[in-house]
Parts: C-alpha cells; structure tokens; sequence
C-alpha cells in the first residue's frame, strides 16, 4: 500500500468509528426515552422509509397497540405520545443502515482497485461480519421486549452493546496501525502491556454498564461514594446460588460496575505517572494525559448520572463517555505498544507485500 492509501483507509475507518459513537449514543436515548420497542417489526430494505401519511402512521400505531408495552405500560399513549418514542427507535436503525452503506460500499471500491493488502482485506471482512451480527442482534433484543413482560433482556442488551464496542474498536485500531508512522522509535515503550490491560478493563467496565442499564440498577442506590450508606451494601449476595447475584441483584451489578471504576481511577493514573516520568515521546505523553482526563470526565459524568438518577441527557452522555474513554485507552495502548509488534507491522505492510 501506498502511503496516500494508508491515509485514506485510515480517514474511512475513522468515519465509521465516529458513526458508530453516533449510533451508541443513539442507543442510549433510545433505551432512556423508553423508545426501543416501538417498531414492532424488521424490515431491513422496507423500513428504511419512516411513514409517510396519516394512514401509515395509524397502521404502525395499531400494531404497537398489540404489545404488552402498549398493554401494561403505554395504555394511555396517543399517536402523538407514540411518534415520540418512533421516530428515536427509527433514527437509530436508520443510522445502522447508513454505518452498514458507508462501511460496505467504500471497502469494496478499496477491494476492486486493489488498494488493500491481503491481511488487511481479511480484518475488514471481519468488521463487516460484526456489523451483520450486530443488525440480527439488535432485533434480536428487541424481540425479547415483544413479550409478556414488556423489557429487552439485559444481556442481549449488554451483548448488543459490546458488539458496537468491539466494531468501534476494531476500526479505531486498524485507522492507528494504518496511520502510525513507521519512523517513530519506541525504545522505551515498556507500558504496553499495562495499557492495553486497561483498555480491556474499560471494556469490561463499559459491559457491566450494559447490565446496569438492562436491570435499571441506576435508579437504586443513588448515593456516592456509598451505597445507601454502606460500602458494600447488605443485600449483595441475597440470591441463591451466590453467582446469579451477578448477574440478576442490581446491588452486586452496580457494585461492581463502581469497583471497577475505582480500579481505573487507580490505573490510569499510576499508567500516566510510570509512562511521562519515563523520557517517552510527546505523543505518547499526550496520548496517557488524554485517557487520564477521559477517565476523569466519565467519572464526572457517571457520578452525576447516579445522584440525579439517570437523566435521559446525563444517561446518553455517560454512555458516550465510555466510547470516548475506550478510545484514549486504545490509543494509549497503541502509542505504547512495544518495539518488536511494530517491527511485525512493518514487515506485514512492506509495499512489496501483494494486494488482494
């Protein structure tokens, strides 16, 4: 690959990385405003088109009538109060089309001139496949909301949650291997390990906040930095057998969701201080500043977000705010890989290598 090529797929990738912060984002409004189960139906090609007459709207509004949202929640809702709740659930599945459109259509212009290499060819059909199971998924959730009990399952909703996450990652990943320049020396990148340990945390951590969201765990125990009074609260282990408590008990989820935050607020700024004491270069100076103030702000946000429980605006930022906080530990972990990965990289990305 050239290096005008690199460029290019780099920007592309980071495009759709910046969509799909947009659609999680989305999402979360979309799961706050009570709107996700409001499209009874999917229909990939057919639902594109939001409803055009008043005779749409009234078709759409009888079948939402049929479900036990409507049933046992919604009972007193007009069409007005439903094409509130539409027209969030069709923004979000129309951004999952468009983030499919600009994936799929550049990739392949980049495949037929021949503008990718061979390995890379093969990540990006990866990424594509995550995106398809990504579209099954969300009606997959959805579909767990169309029954008697009128809630999505919180751990299609969480698995829904970290394949968008695992997308993101994914595309922000290969744009920084595509962009890195190969010049740069990183000697003294010994904290590689230690960071992308913490990008994996931060994606745990952005997991069990599925689950906390899923359960509604944020609108209990609304005090910081105890829970109702205690550190550990009472009642964390009040499920038989003990291990459905971490799954089900909006105590030991949201207690853990907290721990590992204090775990993060403990890392990623012994990661900062070890990293610039150490003579780095200023990119990967910056790149540890930047998580560090990323963290700090999501922790702003989350803790805002409890006391007040859970505003839908608070709520979509915070969601947001994990995606930001992933992406500056993934950076991080990129600026500090160690010396013999880039040294495999470069070797992989030679302009001799042959394109597809």
């Amino acid at each position: 690959m050239t290096p005008t090529d690199r460029r290019n797929v780099a920007v592309w990738l980071l495009l759709c990385a910046a969509m799909v912060f947009v659609i999680v984002v989305v999402g979360g409004i979309t799961r706050l405003t009570h709107s996700g189960l409001s499209i009874v139906e999917w229909q990939p090609l057919v639902g594109t088109l939001p409803p055009l007459s008043h005779a749409d709207w009234e078709l759409l509004f009888a079948k939402y009538r049929e479900t036990p949202e409507f049933k046992l929640v919604n009972f007193d809702i007009d069409l007005a109060g439903f094409q509130s709740i539409f027209w969030w659930e069709w923004i979000h599945r129309l951004l999952g089309r468009l983030i499919g459109a600009v994936f799929l259509l550049p990739f392949l212009w980049f495949l037929v001139r021949g503008r990718l290499e061979r390995s890379l060819a093969w990540k990006l059909c990866g990424v594509f496949l995550l995106g398809a199971l990504q579209g099954a998924l969300g009606w997959y959730m959805v579909k767990s909301g169309l029954v008697e009990d009128p809630r999505v399952s919180h751990f299609r909703l969480t698995a829904h949650l970290g394949v968008a996450l695992a997308i993101f990652a994914a595309e922000l990943w290969i744009a920084l291997d595509l962009l890195a320049p190969a010049s740069v020396a990183r000697s003294k990148a010994r904290f590689g390990n230690f960071a992308l340990g913490i990008a994996v945390l931060v994606f745990v951590m952005s997991l069990t906040g599925g689950f906390v969201a899923g359960l509604r765990a944020g609108h209990a125990y609304n005090t910081f930095p105890l829970m109702n009074g205690n550190f550990i609260p009472p009642e964390i282990l009040m499920l038989d057998p003990w291990w459905k408590n971490f799954l089900y008990n909006m105590a030991t989820v949201q207690f853990v969701h907290r721990g590992i935050g204090w775990i993060l607020i403990v890392l990623v700024p012994l990661l900062w201080w070890r990293a610039t004491t150490a003579g780095l270069e200023p990119r990967q100076r910056l790149a540890c500043q930047v998580l560090v103030i990323a963290l700090l702000l999501q922790v702003t946000l989350g803790i805002a977000t409890l006391l007040l429980a859970v505003p839908v605006s608070l709520g979509a930022a915070h969601q947001g705010g994990a995606v930001v906080v992933l992406a500056a530990a993934l950076w991080t972990a990129h600026e500090l890989r160690a010396p013999e990965s880039l040294r495999t990289r470069d070797v992989g990305c030679a302009p001799s290598a042959s394109p597809v």
